[in-house]
This record gives C-alpha cells, sequence and structure tokens, in this order.
C-alpha cells in the first residue's frame, strides 16, 4: 500500500463564502492558511484544512467605506472574532467512498474555539502529484456562539434577520509532498 501526503497550495486554493438574509446576499472569499490531505493507493483517508479567518475578504460591496465596516463588523464578536480566533480548522474525522472520484468527508469543524461534527461531499480529480478537491460546505452559524441577528435568538428582526446557514465553497488544489511505502 503506498501512502502519500499532500500539501495544500495556499495559493492556488480558494473558498468562496456566502451568506443570506431576508433582503439578499452577501459574498466572498477567504484564504487557506495550510493544510494536508493523505491518500492510501489514489484514495482519501485522512487530512485537515487550517482557514485564515483574518482573510476575509467581501466580494459584493464596492464602496470602499462600506466594505471596510462591514470586513469589521464580520471580525467583530458579533461574528467570527477574528482577533482572539485568526484561523478557523477542519479536521476530517471520516471518508467515505461515493463514487471513483466522489467522497463524502465528515469531521471536526473548530470555529471560535467551538467544535462540531460537519460533513460535506466533495469531487476529487487526482494525478500522480496533484489533487484537486470541489465542495460545498452548508454551516449553521449559531452552533459555533454566531448568534446576530438569527431568528433563534432574536424576535421581531423583520428584514434584518440573517439566515443561520452559510456556504463556503471550496477549490483547493494540493501537491504531492511525499511517499511512504507500508507493508500493510
Amino acid at each position: 500500500m503506498e501512502t502519500t501526503n499532500f500539501k495544500i497550495v495556499s495559493a492556488n486554493s480558494q473558498i468562496d463564502w456566502t451568506g443570506r438574509k431576508i433582503t439578499g446576499a452577501h459574498n466572498g472569499t477567504i484564504d487557506i492558511k495550510e493544510g494536508i490531505f493523505t491518500l492510501n493507493d489514489g484514495k482519501i483517508k485522512e487530512g485537515f484544512i487550517i482557514i485564515n479567518t483574518s482573510t476575509i475578504k467581501i466580494l459584493d460591496i464596492a464602496d470602499p467605506d462600506t466594505n471596510a465596516q462591514f470586513a469589521g463588523h464580520l471580525a467583530s464578536d458579533d461574528f467570527f472574532s477574528i482577533e482572539k480566533f485568526p484561523t478557523a480548522l477542519f479536521d476530517i474525522l471520516l471518508v467515505k467512498e461515493l463514487s471513483e472520484n466522489r467522497y463524502y468527508l465528515e469531521g471536526n469543524l473548530t470555529i471560535k474555539d467551538i467544535s462540531n461534527i460537519v460533513g460535506f461531499e466533495v469531487n476529487v480529480e487526482h494525478n500522480k502529484n496533484e489533487i484537486r478537491l470541489f465542495g460545498k460546505l452548508v454551516i449553521d452559524r449559531t452552533k459555533f456562539n454566531i448568534k446576530f441577528r438569527s431568528g433563534n435568538f432574536f424576535k421581531d428582526l423583520g428584514d434584518t434577520l440573517i439566515y443561520n446557514d452559510f456556504e463556503l465553497d471550496f477549490n483547493i488544489t494540493a501537491e504531492a509532498a511525499f511517499s511512504a511505502q507500508s507493508k500493510n
């Protein structure tokens, strides 16, 4: 059995985020700091992704002052408390192969030092020295103590309500770091 570790290439990887509210949505990007996927005989077995929360960018607000104000709010304790928690972590605990190039990944997602089990499907393109993963993770922000304008915790929000779920669309490139032969 051949085991290969693939190191995430941050410069070639991206996470697009979308948050929705009654009156519309906001979207942007967030960078991956680092991560590794371990493959045994070409199949994902384990891994982790560290997300750099301090790199949250808003793409749908063109006015620089409004964009900076919104970015500051996302960085605040109302949302991600970026000063206290500059990273988030997804640690893969379970991998189910659904088809040749499709997997279900389940693991601990830690945001603001709060961990919850989450899962999502990914498509994987694999060649000898590189893998690419594509998938969408839907997260209930209230499970990570992000309650600002949540209908679960505040009444009479009207058109200021922000939906609890937000989406992370992953587009990850990882390159082979090293291989090891195993007799198992």
